[in-house]
């Protein structure tokens, strides 16, 4: 009852921040005008229409979809490794994702797809094929080693992100490509197609039923392979099906809001200080917080400096390192996963 109590308050949170980035902005749209809106019993000008159906409904759910990618992403890693600071990008999706968007805006700047341009394609594709390979060189004789899964990712992820400088010096558009890739690393939630969101959700679904599943076995796993195993548990099954969800987790938040960093590492912690170490209580206690937690941090984003707007990769960075030293400081003996 106590987590269906906070499923329930972190809903109406969502709800409440979504209202709250719908109204603020550059241009003040009135609660009154969207929710008579919402009713149908006023119609919207162009300009309102224009700016809640194209510009910020679509934003902020893709700010949403992001939150509760990273932050499902986050949990399952930091089950997996049994460490409270493994995040998303913790075997290597980053730097693929790196090397795929930095190809994808210099080579193939005209491409597109259902929407989708070709940096959050390549960065997707990029960051799946990542993993791919740092799983396959962590692979040995039928197991996999869970020092050499974070050793062969960090390689990986470093070479491959600096082996986007090679792409970089082909760019012939006067740096223009570059500066929009900048802003892509520096965690930028673009503004979607609908037909976008659709395609992104059913992923974020689908990862998200896979980590419901998973979530049971994970709590098995914190007590250690060799007591999972004794419970009938095949652990490098586990390790695996982890090891693609969160993955396409991650791809999943990558291709819509470049590279976040914190989210994926302070919100499971902040669900745990809510839900125990419970992981079938933690996840969708941890999605929704993640999901409400960007939508905020991305409406503060675009009207802090409006009508200039801030990467949301950069006020995370000043928000969420400060809250993580001061978590740290304060839980000492760190958290129980």
């Amino acid at each position: 009852m106590r987590t269906a109590a906070v499923v329930i308050a972190l809903i109406l949170l969502l709800l409440c921040t979504i209202v709250l980035g719908v109204t603020c902005g550059a241009v003040h749209v009135s609660l009154r005008t969207v929710i008579l809106a919402l009713l149908h019993s006023r119609a919207l000008s162009a300009e309102d229409r224009v700016i809640l159906m194209e510009i910020r409904l679509p934003r902020i759910f893709a700010a949403a979809i992001v939150g509760a990618a990273l932050s499902a992403a986050g949990l399952l890693f930091q089950g997996l490794f049994r460490n409270p600071l493994a995040d998303p990008y913790v075997i290597g999706s980053s730097g693929g994702a790196v090397l795929g968007a930095t190809i994808g805006m210099v080579l193939l700047p005209q491409v597109s797809w259902l929407g989708f341009s070709a940096i959050a394609m390549m960065a997707f594709a990029g960051s799946v094929a990542t993993i791919a390979v740092v799983y396959s060189l962590a692979r040995v004789g039928g197991t996999t080693q869970v020092v050499t899964l974070l050793l062969a990712g960090f390689a990986v992820s470093t070479m491959l992100s600096y082996s986007s400088y090679f792409v970089e010096v082909l760019d012939r558009d006067y740096g223009l490509g570059l500066r929009v890739l900048a802003s892509w690393l520096h965690g930028s939630v673009e503004v979607p197609r609908w037909t976008q969101l659709g395609v992104i959700a059913v992923l974020l679904v689908a990862s998200l039923a896979s980590a419901a599943i998973l979530s049971r076995r994970l709590n098995t796993l914190a007590l250690g392979d060799e007591y999972a195993q004794q419970l009938g548990v095949h652990v490098e099954r586990v390790r695996i099906g982890i090891i693609l969800t969160g993955s396409l987790l991650a791809a999943v938040a990558v291709s819509l809001g470049g590279l976040i960093g914190f989210v994926g590492l302070i919100v499971p912690h902040l669900a745990r200080l809510i839900a125990g170490p419970d992981h079938v209580r933690l996840l969708p206690i941890t999605v929704l917080t993640g999901a409400a937690f960007l939508v905020l941090t991305d409406t503060l984003a675009r009207t802090l400096l409006a009508p200039a707007e801030l990467p949301v990769g950069i006020l995370m960075a000043f928000i969420g390192g400060p809250f993580f030293l001061y978590l740290l400081r304060r839980r000492k003996r760190g958290y129980a996963t």
